[in-house]
C-alpha cells in the first residue's frame, strides 16, 4: 500500500450562478501577460454547449486522454511512437480559432477623431498580429445560449440521446442550462505528464499538484494534445506550455486559490485526501462502468489506524492526516458519494469532482406544460428538464444509475429541510425519501449545512506545508532505487 496525499476540489454545480468572478480573478493573477492573452486557466462554460476550446470533449478530433487496450492503457494521441510521427505536424492540436484570437481596440481612433457628423468607432485589432480583425469568437462566447443551434445543439454529450429527446430538450418551454466551471483536474494518472518528451511535467510529492517546469519545457506541445480537458496551453511569446498551478504559492501560506477565494456562489470546496497509489494503473485500466466506484475505493479512510500508520511510514505528515479527517472533499466524494469526476472515461483519474445540478428545483411537468404551482412541490428525476442521460455522459461515463443515486440524495435533503423549516411536506413522506436515498436525518442535516451554511474554514481545509519532509523522503527513495516514488518524473534540484 503506497499511501499519498492529494489536494482535491469539489465544485457544487447547483450553486454556480455563472458570474465568472473566478475566471477574472485567475486571469488577473496568473495570465495577464504577453503570450497568455487567450489562456483561461479557470473558465465557466454553459451546458449544453461546446465549451472552451470549442468541442474540447470531442476526443475523436483532439485525441486526448487514455484508451484501454486489453488489460493496459495507452495514450490516445500522444506517446513515443505517435509523438515521433507528429513531431513536425500535429493535426490533433487545437488552433487559435478553437480558442479565439485575442483582441483589443484602437482607442486612439476615438480620442483623436476629428469633429464631424459621423460617430467614430474603435476598430478591433489582434493582440497577436496588431492588425485589424473581425471578431468571430471570444471567451465564453456561448454564455447563456442554451438551446442555440450554433452551440448547445453541437454539445458532444448529446450524441447518444435519441433525436426526439434532443428536440424536446430545445423546445422553448423546456429549455434548460447550467454552468460548468473548469480548472486543471490535477489528475492521479495525468496524461499530460506521460506525454511530455522532455520530462518537464511533474506531480508534487507533498500535495499532488501537477506543474510544468518552465526551464525544461521544449515546446513539443504533446501535453496540449494529451490533456483531454485541454487545460494545458502554449504561450506563443515564451515558447513554453503553461497550465493551472492550483495557486500553490497561496496554498503553501494557508490561503485558498484565487478562483475559490473569490467565488460568489461559494460552490468550491478544497481539502486533502489520502489514496493508494499502488492501484492507479489497475483502476485506470478498469471497465468504464466501474471507473467511478473504483476511484472512490482508491480514496482511503483517514480515520483508519492502519491507513494512518502506512501514510506516516510513507512520509505523510500527521498534520496532513488530521486535515484529511476534516476534508469537505472527502465527505462529498467518499462518505456521501455525491461528487463525481468529469468524464471518467478519459482514465486520468481527475481529482476535481462535481456535485451535479438538480435543475429546475421546483415544479412539475404534464404533457408540454411546466407547472410551478403544482401540488408536487419538487420535481421528480423522471420529469426533470435536464435529462439523466446527459448528466451521465458528463460525470459517470454513461452510468445513469450513479447519477440517479446522487439526485435522489439531493432531492431527499431538500424535502428534509422543507419539512424542518415549513412543515408542509409530511414527516412520513420526508422519511421515505431519506430511506430511498440511503440517508438519515443526521446525515441530511450535515449535507445541508456544508452545502448552504458552511463558512470559509469549513469549505477550505488547507494542510500546513511540509516541503522539508517531502524532500527528505524523496532523497531517501531516490538513493534506494533511483526514482522518487512521490510522483516526480525526476529528482528535483534543491531550491526549485
Amino acid at each position: 500500500m503506497d499511501i499519498r496525499s492529494q489536494i482535491s476540489v469539489v465544485f457544487h454545480l447547483d450553486k454556480c450562478i455563472g458570474c465568472h468572478t473566478c475566471s477574472v480573478a485567475c486571469k488577473n493573477v496568473w495570465t495577464d501577460r504577453k503570450g497568455a492573452e487567450y489562456m483561461w486557466w479557470n473558465n465557466v462554460e454553459t451546458k449544453p454547449g461546446t465549451g472552451y476550446p470549442t468541442q474540447w470533449e470531442n476526443q475523436e478530433e483532439y485525441k486526448g486522454g487514455w484508451v484501454k487496450k486489453g488489460k493496459k492503457i495507452t495514450l490516445k494521441g500522444a506517446g513515443k511512437l505517435q509523438g515521433f510521427k507528429n513531431i513536425f505536424h500535429n493535426p490533433n492540436l487545437p488552433t487559435i480559432d478553437d480558442y479565439y484570437e485575442p483582441w483589443t481596440y484602437r482607442y486612439e481612433d476615438l480620442f483623436n477623431a476629428p469633429e464631424g457628423d459621423d460617430q467614430p468607432t474603435a476598430r478591433p485589432i489582434s493582440l497577436l498580429t496588431g492588425k485589424n480583425m473581425e471578431i468571430k469568437a471570444g471567451p465564453n462566447w456561448d454564455d447563456d445560449l442554451g438551446g442555440s443551434p450554433d452551440y448547445a445543439r453541437k454539445d458532444p454529450n448529446l450524441k447518444d440521446m435519441a433525436k426526439i429527446e434532443q428536440d424536446a430538450l430545445f423546445q422553448v418551454e423546456k429549455m434548460v442550462m447550467f454552468y460548468l466551471p473548469r480548472i486543471c483536474n490535477h489528475c492521479l494518472n495525468p496524461s499530460c505528464l506521460a506525454a511530455c518528451p522532455s520530462g518537464a511535467i511533474y506531480k508534487r510529492g507533498e500535495d499532488g499538484v501537477v506543474l510544468i517546469n518552465q526551464n525544461r519545457c521544449r515546446a513539443w506541445r504533446m501535453c496540449v494534445t494529451a490533456c483531454p480537458y485541454k487545460k494545458t496551453y502554449y504561450n506563443w511569446s515564451t515558447g513554453k506550455s503553461e497550465k493551472c498551478i492550483l495557486c500553490y504559492p497561496r496554498l503553501e501560506t494557508g490561503q485558498a486559490p484565487a478562483c475559490m477565494h473569490s467565488c460568489v456562489g461559494r460552490i468550491r470546496y478544497l481539502g486533502v485526501m489520502l489514496y493508494d497509489a499502488d492501484r492507479i494503473h489497475e483502476i485506470a485500466a478498469a471497465e468504464e462502468s466501474d471507473l467511478v466506484d473504483l476511484q472512490r475505493e482508491m480514496i482511503l479512510d483517514p480515520f483508519d489506524p492502519r491507513v494512518i500508520e502506512k501514510a506516516q511510514e510513507n512520509g505523510v505528515h500527521f498534520s496532513v492526516i488530521e486535515h484529511a479527517q476534516r476534508s469537505p472533499v472527502y465527505r462529498f466524494v467518499k462518505e456521501w458519494k455525491m461528487a463525481l469526476p468529469l468524464h471518467p472515461e478519459y482514465r486520468t483519474l481527475p481529482m476535481l469532482f462535481y456535485v451535479p445540478p438538480l435543475v429546475p428545483i421546483m415544479g412539475s411537468s404534464e404533457g408540454d406544460l411546466y407547472d410551478t404551482d403544482s401540488e408536487d412541490l419538487f420535481t421528480t428525476i423522471e420529469k426533470s428538464r435536464l435529462p439523466v442521460q446527459y448528466l451521465a455522459s458528463l460525470f459517470t461515463a454513461g452510468n445513469q444509475g450513479q447519477i440517479r443515486e446522487v439526485l435522489k440524495k439531493m432531492i431527499a435533503v431538500r424535502l428534509y429541510r422543507r419539512e424542518v423549516t415549513v412543515g408542509d411536506i409530511g414527516k412520513e413522506y420526508m422519511e421515505q425519501h431519506l430511506r430511498e436515498a440511503g440517508l438519515d436525518e443526521k446525515t441530511a442535516e450535515a449535507i445541508y449545512r456544508l452545502t448552504s451554511l458552511a463558512n470559509f474554514e469549513d469549505r477550505f481545509v488547507i494542510p500546513a506545508n511540509h516541503r522539508e519532509e517531502a524532500i527528505a523522503a524523496l532523497d531517501t527513495e531516490f538513493e534506494k532505487k533511483g526514482a522518487t516514488g512521490f510522483g516526480f518524473r525526476m529528482k528535483p534540484e534543491r531550491g526549485m
